[in-house]
């Protein structure tokens, strides 16, 4: 099984040009060692304790089973004295002379019939050392190899300025990793630059500018929300890394020590299950990056609750219950840096002050599950919301409800026939919205074509299953770049300027890039469509579109 369930855009200029390969010192063997030490004893805890359960149940065992063994052993013994020679076997293994099988071979100069020290597979090592140090050789340049091996390797890491980097969080054979694509939107090449592995299913990912722990520090991070309760941080710029650089939640000091610091404890605390303000302790569905203010990322969970984290202390500012069910959607406003949106299993969504954790919220009501929400960076009034039946509804900020049941939206699209998993609004290009579906397609919309409501421009089957995320490009060079992932573990990047039907729609509100109209759609990356990835996909059937990741733990 492959997937990947969450996909996000690195806007161009953040990342390292050359980023470093992690490295182990003697002080990192040491940390790994002890927090190595941790797990087994942990584990050699539990099976002390399974095994004096087995004990209580074998105490009274009778004491005839034991003699009966005895005088199975006593009768064997008197088989073997009486009739075998045991020694028989021995006569037979001595011509072998196994007791000497690894001692050194004794040889000499001119005794050809005996091994000497230069017939082993060693034996003409010095022989190669001789010839490794003749400089003479023209076919002998190991230290010339290793220099430009090392450049060769700098320059594969190198991550140019027109570089994009997209990250992908997949799940592959019940193993998950955070994947960093680079896009080379000129080269029309998409590859996997350096993963990391993930300790559980990847549910979100969003990308984070500021380091944590450093206050007032800016860098190329990512948050990925997991299975777990807690909240993995990912320095991108380090390649092969082997732990995060913060963890958000109760692992945190058992987990993400700085490696100069020595492992105190001496025994991993048990997972709280109760929801409280400190951290979450159940799934992590949705996250959001404040992007005026870098040091705040959002959360939600499926513990019902909404946590505020300070990425400079890597800590909890706030906590909030704005719902009744699990809170799997984020956004924050484009403007208003304070406000953040929130959507729940409940079919409410929140729009709430931040600052204010005890004030009554503005509470707007949907027919079903949320999936996502968006607020529109064109017009700061207005949000979206997308649901498990397929409908993307449009609200106004300013036409607050008397009660969730009385939410009149804007208006309401069927974009789908199945769970509408997720949309974006082109943050370039006004007007210009993707839906994506577990029925497998990706369609295009113009929302300001008419007073009447969105029309539709393309649709799109890309060859990547269940469509999980849809996102756009964040920089104008690229605005029209659309990245689709899902169900068959592929990602896609379709350059929808060259669709006719979006250059038709769109050419009168930006600067279209120049081609002809005739012009083939241009697809970048590999879709995953073999009949063994279709087959995957239909056993999987019943995973998200049936009832969300956060019910896998559940089962």
């Amino acid at each position: 099984m492959s997937m990947i369930t969450a996909t996000t855009w690195v806007p161009r200029g953040h990342a390292a040009a050359f980023p470093t390969k992690y490295v182990f010192d003697e002080d990192e063997y040491a940390r790994i060692s002890k927090l190595a030490k941790l797990e087994l004893d942990d584990a050699k805890d539990d099976l002390e304790t399974a095994r004096q359960a087995l004990n209580k149940t074998t105490v009274g065992q009778s004491t005839e089973d034991a003699k009966e063994k005895e005088s199975a052993d006593e009768s064997s013994d008197e088989d073997d004295a009486g009739g075998v020679d045991v020694n028989d076997e021995d006569d037979d293994l001595k011509e072998y002379d196994m007791d000497h099988y690894d001692d050194e071979p004794e040889g000499g100069e001119g005794d050809e019939d005996e091994a000497g020290p230069n017939d082993s597979i060693f034996g003409n090592i010095k022989g190669l050392a001789y010839h490794t140090d003749n400089k003479d050789d023209p076919y002998i340049t190991m230290a010339e190899n290793g220099e430009q091996s090392d450049d060769e390797e700098r320059e594969e890491l190198q991550i140019l300025p027109t570089d994009n980097l997209i990250l992908a969080a997949r799940i592959e054979d019940e193993v998950a990793h955070l994947e960093t694509y680079v896009y080379e939107d000129e080269a029309d090449n998409l590859y996997v630059h350096h993963d990391v592995m993930l300790p559980a299913i990847p549910l979100c990912v969003d990308w984070v500018n500021a380091k944590p722990n450093h206050e007032g520090e800016t860098g190329n991070f990512a948050a990925v929300g997991t299975m777990d309760p807690d909240i993995e941080i990912w320095d991108l710029d380090v390649v092969d890394g082997m732990y995060p650089a913060a963890i958000l939640g109760q692992s945190s000091q058992a987990v993400a020590e700085p490696p100069s610091e020595p492992v105190t404890k001496k025994k991993k605390k048990k997972k709280s299950k109760k929801a409280n303000d400190s951290y979450h302790v159940d799934s992590v569905l949705a996250l959001a990056a404040n992007r005026q203010h870098s040091n705040l990322l959002a959360s939600g969970s499926a513990d019902k609750t909404i946590k505020l984290w300070d990425l400079n202390t890597c800590t909890a500012a706030q906590s909030y219950s704005h719902h009744t069910d699990k809170v799997c959607a984020l956004s924050w406003h484009p403007t208003q840096a304070s406000v953040l949106l929130s959507g729940s299993y409940d079919r409410t969504i929140v729009a709430a002050d931040m600052r204010a954790p005890g004030a009554a919220v503005p509470r707007w009501g949907v027919e079903s599950d949320v999936e996502q929400v968006r607020w529109d960076p064109h017009n700061e009034q207005t949000f979206y919301v997308s649901t498990e039946n397929g409908i993307l509804h449009c609200f106004d900020a300013r036409q607050l409800p008397s009660s969730p049941e009385q939410s009149k939206a804007t208006w309401t699209l069927q974009a789908h026939d199945q769970s509408l998993s997720t949309f974006a609004i082109n943050p370039i290009v006004p007007g210009f919205i993707v839906t994506g579906s577990t029925d497998r397609t990706v369609k295009l919309w113009n929302i300001a074509a008419s007073d009447s409501g969105p029309n539709m421009v393309a649709s799109r089957d890309l060859g990547v299953g269940r469509v999980f995320s849809a996102s756009f490009a964040p920089d104008n060079e690229v605005a029209f770049r659309l990245s689709v992932a899902g169900s068959k573990g592929a990602v896609q990047v379709w350059d929808t300027s060259t669709n006719r039907a979006v250059r038709e729609a769109f050419a009168t509100k930006v600067k279209m890039p120049e081609q002809t109209r005739d012009v083939k759609e241009r697809m970048i990356g590999l879709a995953a469509d073999t009949e063994e990835a279709d087959e995957e996909d239909e056993a999987n059937e019943n995973g998200r579109a049936d009832g969300g990741w956060e019910d896998m733990d559940e089962d």
